[in-house]
């Protein structure tokens, strides 16, 4: 059997790693019956932003880099399935697999199609409903093309079932993110703060960590938190003159983000403030360290709530709606949707400094998903 693996960008690089050490693991049992090549569509072509988490994560150099780079949504897409389509024609695989929700997954699993390759998307059934969001779109269409939907939570299987698919295609299996935390954990805790805060400092800063003092985590990139200066301007004025009275704020600084704060004017105050600690953006162990001690994460990003719930760290989630209500207190999990609106991200988190600190295990996040997509894969 050959089966095509795809990433794209940051976020699919932790689902991949387990997948990839799954087959190893099988290939040494059964000789070498699955052929495995990895393809980097170049998404995230930023070397601190996939080459780290690579070698980090211990995934193989790609096989094949399709070295899409920036761009549009249209021209990620359209130059990622032209690239896909001829590594399809020479390569003849049996299965396509994408992950997440990210352009490369939409791409391919178009292009895999249209060669009449069997597609496999893992991270299967998530929906957040707002159709602006151009991750719903990718999963939609994904969900709707793909052969073997892998699902990492009940609530996913109802909503692809409600869109008409059969169980032929359904298989829970778990959160694969979750079999990335669990093998890092014991490495990340080793990784002592003030000297990681130290080695990430952004040009020019000092880091001034106090460690008897409490911390809190920020990840802002979303364009509705900080393209509109209003909102950004209004954000870090609470950050600021709030909860960095009650605590240390460490703040890995997407770049878009860097960007728009320099040019509204806020940069400077940030950069002063004795208890913002800004940062590059961080690797996968330098941020679940600090998140296994955090008091609490502000952040918008749907990988951190995941992360959040086992660990148990409070989160509140800048979104006015998630792809993954799992992770939401309503639902077990850790996380609270606060949106972007500053009275309401006060209130629940006055209401969530108050809480004690709880890990939450949803169904199947054991650490042991890979395997069951492997097997799922094998048996369809």
């Amino acid at each position: 059997m050959k089966i095509i693996s795809v990433v794209g960008a940051r976020p699919n690089f932790m689902k991949i790693a387990p997948f990839i050490k799954e087959i190893q693991a099988y290939n040494k049992i059964h000789n070498n019956t699955i052929e495995h090549i990895l393809v980097h569509t170049g998404q995230h072509y930023d070397d601190r932003m996939s080459k780290a988490f690579f070698e980090a994560l211990e995934i193989p150099e790609a096989d094949i880099n399709l070295g899409i780079g920036s761009g549009t949504h249209a021209e990620q897409v359209g130059n990622t399935m032209m690239a896909f389509e001829k590594v399809l024609k020479t390569e003849k695989p049996d299965w396509v697999v994408v992950l997440g929700d990210v352009n490369a997954t939409l791409a391919c699993s178009v292009t895999a199609k249209k060669e009449h390759i069997k597609v496999c998307h893992i991270e299967a059934g998530l929906r957040s409903r707002d159709m602006k969001m151009p991750e719903e779109i990718n999963r939609l269409v994904t969900d709707r093309l793909s052969d073997l939907l892998l699902t990492p939570d009940t609530l996913s299987i109802e909503n692809l079932k409600e869109e008409g698919a059969t169980d032929k295609q359904v298989a829970f299996v778990g959160n694969i993110m979750i079999d990335t935390l669990e093998a890092n954990r014991d490495k990340a805790r080793l990784l002592q703060i003030p000297q990681l805060l130290k080695v990430n400092k952004l040009e020019g800063q000092e880091v001034y960590f106090d460690e008897k003092l409490n911390y809190g985590l920020v990840t802002l990139h979303r364009p509705s938190n900080v393209d509109d200066k209003e909102v950004l301007e209004a954000l870090v004025r609470f950050l600021l003159d709030e909860v960095c009275q009650d605590m240390q704020l460490i703040w890995p600084v997407h770049p878009r983000t860097k960007k728009n704060l320099q040019s509204f004017g806020l940069w400077e105050e940030m950069e002063q403030h004795p208890r913002m600690i800004l940062q590059y953006p961080l690797g996968y162990h330098e941020l679940l360290r600090l998140n296994m001690d955090a008091s609490i994460m502000l952040t918008d990003s749907g990988g951190l709530q995941e992360e959040c719930t086992i660990l148990g760290t409070p989160c509140l989630t800048l979104r006015w709606n998630t792809e993954r209500p799992i992770t939401l207190k309503e639902h077990g999990g850790a996380s609270v949707l606060v949106g972007n609106n500053v009275g309401r991200i006060r209130e629940e988190y006055q209401v969530i400094l108050k809480e004690d600190r709880k890990p939450i295990r949803p169904e199947l996040w054991d650490g042991m998903t890979a395997g069951r997509c492997l097997t799922a894969i094998l048996n369809y």
